[in-house]
């Protein structure tokens, strides 16, 4: 059989993030809200993968899988648990990974915010305070001082446009009021008139939150060029690949300048682009609709290996940027559907770079079952690995063993 192969330098990775992997983060605005009453949060953190104790193994495991990248996220609440003030632990402990993900042969491919802000951040109102874009620079050029020298790519932000993105999800409305109650009992907790976090929003906020984002990327790639000019800077886009049902792309594209358009127009001025994408969605003339032009399904049911493909083609037109995919995977209980998703997946990824898209690696989402933000540690695993919610024993599924056989190759059979 023969192999078709990736180009050379192509990264192949696994991603982490902060809150849903190292547990106990508790002075975070996620923290907080999993614990106030109402809360959209199915169930709290908790250790979760008790990751930020096990991080060595974890390095260590993706080294196993024959990686050449390692994404992990910086948790801004450690190490800015005061405002103003910084744990010169905290910065020693995500240098570390580092170190080791580079004794270890991978990039460190970091992201500065993935989703989860100090509770300090939250209580002043999160993205809405005009202070934010400038608080956050801040943060990540102390982020950079420590071992900013050392890391491959710099994600300043983890898909600010989701919520954007899960308004078009056909979803019941007790979940939107859940969502409402949830910040208005958690400002009456912290004693404020807006608690406000970036996965949890409110729909007349929506403008102002991104306005926010999207000065504080700006101003947080200024910090990381001051710090390091040649270091690639971009943040990542949760996108769907939108799909045309008839000849009438009117609600497609609608739904595409909504949840897109600020973010790809924003990534035109960076060095590469995040792509994180998990199905496939269609659209008639009159709304969504299913791919036979039936009724439309809900979260995770369009799951479709061309899926990826279909993104990462209509991110480089709309960007012109270099694509580097850091989140795509297969949310089920069943680890035979990830292992029979994960190769077409790639092939198809394979035929749009032999097309001339410049794709940078992929980054397979996720290492381990985590903590899934409101759907906490229920049906939609996403991992390669098993985790013990006892014990914490990380055991590799077969779609672990699927993987690492494609990274190996560098490619796929041909």
């Amino acid at each position: 059989m023969t192999t078709r192969t990736f180009p050379p330098g192509f990264l192949w990775g696994v991603a982490t993030a902060g809150h849903q992997n190292e547990g106990d983060n508790v002075g975070s605005d996620t923290w907080f809200v999993e614990h106030v009453t109402p809360t959209v949060f199915r169930e709290p953190s908790g250790k979760a993968c008790d990751g930020y104790r096990l991080w060595a193994e974890d390095v260590d495991l993706a080294s196993s899988l024959g990686l050449t990248a390692y994404r992990f996220s910086v948790e801004w609440a450690r190490v800015e648990p005061v405002e103003g003030e910084y744990s010169d632990e905290a910065l020693a402990h995500y240098e570390a990974i580092v170190d080791r993900c580079l004794e270890r042969g991978m990039a460190p491919v970091v992201t500065f915010n993935h989703f989860t802000a100090p509770h300090w951040f939250a209580k002043k109102g999160g993205w809405l305070d005009a202070d934010a874009p400038a608080t956050f620079a801040r943060y990540c050029d102390r982020v950079m001082a420590a071992f900013g020298d050392r890391i491959a790519y710099a994600l300043t932000l983890n898909e600010p446009n989701l919520c954007w993105m899960l308004r078009w999800v056909p979803l019941p409305d007790f979940v939107r009021d859940l969502e409402r109650a949830t910040l208005a009992a958690a400002s009456e907790a912290a004693g404020v008139e807006r608690y406000r976090l970036a996965n949890v929003m409110v729909p007349e906020e929506f403008d102002d939150m991104a306005e926010g984002m999207e000065a504080a990327h700006r101003a947080a790639r200024a910090v990381i060029k001051a710090r390091r000019p040649e270091l690639p800077v971009g943040f990542s886009i949760a996108i769907v690949d939108d799909r045309v049902v008839g000849d009438d792309p009117t609600v497609r594209d609608a739904k595409r300048e909504d949840v897109y358009g600020r973010w790809m127009r924003l990534a035109r001025e960076d060095d590469f682009v995040g792509v994180q994408n998990y199905e496939a969605a269609w659209y008639d003339a009159n709304g969504a609709v299913g791919p036979d032009g039936g009724p439309a399904g809900g979260l995770h049911s369009g799951v479709e290996h061309t899926s990826l493909a279909g993104t990462v083609a209509y991110t480089y037109e709309q960007t012109g940027v270099p694509v580097l995919v850091t989140e795509h995977g297969r949310a089920t209980a069943d680890d035979a559907e990830r292992v029979a998703f994960i190769p077409p997946a790639l092939e198809s990824l394979l035929d749009v770079m032999e097309s001339g898209v410049p794709v940078l690696g992929y980054i397979h989402w996720t290492f381990m079952d985590n903590f899934e933000w409101i759907f906490g540690f229920g049906d939609h695993a996403l991992g390669l690995f098993a985790v013990d919610r006892e014990t914490f024993e990380r055991t590799p599924k077969p779609s672990a063993d699927v993987y690492a056989a494609i990274v190996r190759a560098h490619g796929v059979p041909g």
